[in-house]
């Protein structure tokens, strides 16, 4: 098979596998990719997230994370539900987090489909990647033509918005590339508007993550700065405002994926329900999901910062 003729195969294997929406780029340095990402952290806009500094020509280089490589596989997985939590005055977590944790979810299933490119085509060196390792996801994805990078950062798919997962398959198979995208944004800065924080940049595309929520409730570990209190909208794990605001989500459909349905004990936890979380219930509750990440006492702290005035 030419390269055309196995893009084609994997694109229809991969759909199989749930993911609906595909695309290839060339695996090489990644420029001018890495210049902005090094002014980045310059700025400090990576706060405390430490491991952004490390590993940076692993990061900007998806060749050297897989001797040989040749091409990188950009996927899509839809985590788009509307449900949503009973008590609208209730703590909220981010959408993503509702159903079991995406990382364990999704390798599997890129672990399925890369044996089944391996059955294929023979002995191909590949490795699997979702939100797991030193790889520029948004901007692969945007090179392999599944989407744009939006005012707020996040990668946007014109047919089925940006509630999506992002992963990749690094290999050495020679598939044929796709063509980027052009960026649909527009004029539009609902996002940028909509930011309590103020955390996306004024022109967009740039995101001071020292500012944002989802930072300041996971990622960031001290105590959340005074400057914050009446800004947090309630959000205790994550946040969605960017997302919730961009037109282009209304083109979302629920997703498939059964592990990431939220389970009704969750969506029906009321306002007094989180206030009184014993770390019991948060590991019963949490145990699959990526709500674990910020630990109980982690939680503890943003509940008890929401509550500020």
């Amino acid at each position: 098979m030419d390269p055309q003729s196995r893009a084609a195969w994997l694109k229809q294997a991969a759909r199989q596998h749930g993911f609906p929406f595909v695309g290839i780029t060339r695996a090489e340095r990644l420029e001018p990719e890495r210049r902005r990402l090094e002014e980045w952290l310059n700025n400090g806009h990576h706060g405390k997230m430490a491991y952004m500094e490390n590993h940076f020509e692993l990061r900007t280089d998806p060749t050297q994370l897989v001797p040989g490589a040749k091409s990188v596989v950009s996927l899509l997985y839809n985590y788009y539900t509307e449900e949503t939590q009973s008590d609208t005055t209730a703590p909220k977590l981010a959408m993503y987090a509702y159903g079991e944790d995406y990382h364990k979810v999704i390798r599997k299933k890129l672990k399925v489909l890369l044996a089944d490119m391996r059955h294929q085509f023979g002995a191909i060196n590949g490795r699997c990647f979702v939100d797991s390792g030193p790889v520029m996801e948004r901007d692969l994805g945007k090179r392999a033509g599944i989407g744009w990078i939006g005012k707020n950062t996040l990668l946007i798919n014109p047919k089925a918005g940006s509630w999506f997962f992002l992963a990749e398959i690094i290999t050495d198979l020679e598939l044929a590339d796709d063509t980027p995208m052009q960026d649909r944004c527009g004029t539009c800065s609902r996002c940028i508007d909509a930011c309590p924080t103020d955390a996306i940049a004024e022109s967009g595309y740039a995101l001071d993550a020292t500012r944002c929520i989802s930072y300041l409730t996971i990622e960031f570990r001290e105590e959340i700065p005074e400057a914050f209190i009446g800004k947090m909208e309630n959000w205790v794990f994550g946040c969605d405002i960017c997302q919730d605001v961009c037109p282009w989500n209304k083109f979302s459909t629920p997703h498939q994926e059964p592990a990431f349905d939220p389970s009704p004990e969750l969506l029906g936890m009321e306002s007094q329900d989180w206030n009184e979380i014993t770390e019991e219930v948060f590991n019963r509750l949490f145990v699959k999901s990526a709500v674990r990440r910020t630990t109980y006492t982690g939680l503890r702290r943003n509940l008890d910062f929401i509550r500020k005035r």
